[in-house]
């Protein structure tokens, strides 16, 4: 144990940890840390590059699932292409909106207002509350008159804003004279048909391209877990502990920010139990948590009538003798879970709507196959994870923590509270 120095409540030296920061969700490592998005790079420099020589950028909509590098590349790219347009003598700014919590287009554009008045020490007051939108977008056109020859606006997780009018203004601000300024915009999205629901007027003013992110395999995922070892002090991580993390992430998702969480929270529980090493327990532990909170965030924008499909899917897998059920053999059982937390149930076409989502996510696997003659085709439901992590995930929303839990063997429940119920009493 290192010497304490100070308070003694506090270690002066972390016996696990030296560099935290490379495993935080918004660390953007340097670019020899960037690990299988060399194409990716080029494709994002090649539509805002032009903003780097006083000229109009595209605007760029980029797609993929979640952790495979689209908002590190994304600010990665606009970093770089501020630099080389400073070099030009271009006054080009970045700035990086997360629409998950500024979810609407008052709150986006008071978070950009804010923005460009602490890189700029603009004067004027912005107030935070009580004024509309269109008096903060008059603070970004003068603060943009003022101070910027181009801007690169990154809006992550767009589909999460309640509408997309926010686009029409950055896009057409130039051409309806609020300011000089270039405004090239990224917007990236887990929903790969976030296009089909922009109004047709905004569709076309926005103009924009669509790139496509795949999945990190494993030997990349390596690579990536391999660059985030200095996070650690020496010889904390134990042999195979690094390669089974990326080997874990890469089955069950290829989510390089998931694999790093995984990684960090071994650390954690490493440090909690008093370990001096991480072992690969320590990851099998950990990627149990993260799995857990990658499904809560999956679902976390999603209806309670979402959440109670997976559950519906959970509970016939835990309680049945199969891993693939039909979409009428989950809306089933999904009823009956519905009478538990008294909630009228959708349409079972609703729940089919339901389960394709999730099954964009990633959550679910769903096959269409075929019933013979008599039976027609069908889609086939499975997880791509635990069903005990599902419930578990399930179960934290507030709404829903009496559903039944399982001890682990199959068929049995135990309440959340007081409801006492065995699901597999449901058809």
């Amino acid at each position: 144990m290192a010497d304490q120095a100070g308070d003694p409540l506090f270690h002066s030296h972390d016996p696990i940890f030296d560099r935290k920061e490379l495993l935080h969700v918004g660390h953007v490592p340097d670019e020899d840390r960037i690990v299988g998005r060399d194409d990716e790079i080029e494709s994002v420099a090649a539509e805002v590059g032009a903003i780097t020589r006083g000229d109009p950028p595209n605007n760029v909509m980029i797609y993929g699932k979640t952790g495979t590098g689209k908002s590190l590349i994304s600010r990665h790219v606009a970093t770089r292409a501020q630099d080389a347009a400073r070099t030009n003598e271009i006054d080009c700014g970045v700035l990086y909106i997360d629409c998950s919590e500024a979810n609407t287009e008052t709150r986006a554009t008071r978070q950009l207002a804010l923005s460009l008045k602490e890189q700029t020490g603009y004067q004027e007051n912005i107030p935070v509350r009580g004024v509309g939108t269109m008096e903060y977008y008059q603070h970004i056109w003068q603060i943009l008159e003022a101070c910027f020859d181009a801007i690169i606006v990154i809006l992550d997780e767009i589909d999460k804003l309640d509408n997309s009018n926010i686009l029409m203004q950055l896009s057409r601000a130039r051409e309806a004279q609020k300011t000089d300024a270039y405004i090239g915009v990224i917007g990236i999205s887990n929903k790969v048909k976030y296009r089909e629901t922009l109004d047709e007027r905004i569709d076309s003013s926005f103009g924009h391209r669509e790139l496509f992110f795949h999945p990190y395999d494993a030997s990349q995922l390596r690579e990536i877990m391999r660059n985030r070892e200095d996070a650690f002090q020496p010889d904390v991580l134990e042999d195979g502990t690094i390669e089974l993390c990326a080997a874990l992430a890469a089955k069950k998702h290829g989510d390089a920010r998931k694999a790093i969480e995984i990684l960090k929270e071994a650390g954690e529980l490493a440090r909690r139990t008093g370990s001096e090493t991480v072992s690969e327990d320590h990851i099998q532990q950990a990627q149990e948590v993260a799995e857990i909170n990658r499904i809560e965030e999956l679902t976390s924008g999603a209806t309670v009538h979402a959440k109670l499909a997976l559950y519906a899917l959970a509970s016939r897998i835990i309680t049945g003798d199969r891993e693939t059920y039909k979409t009428r053999e989950v809306y089933e059982r999904y009823v009956g879970i519905c009478e538990l937390v008294a909630t009228d149930p959708i349409t079972e076409n609703g729940l089919y709507r339901q389960l394709k989502e999730q099954a964009f996510l990633g959550v679910i696997e769903s096959e269409k196959t075929g019933g013979g003659r008599s039976q027609g085709s069908y889609l086939l439901h499975r997880l791509v994870t635990d069903p005990k992590h599902i419930v578990k995930a399930v179960r934290r929303d507030s709404s829903l923590e009496d559903l039944p839990t399982y001890d682990g063997l199959a068929g049995t429940t135990t309440a959340g509270t007081d409801r006492d119920a065995d699901l597999s009493s449901f058809s």
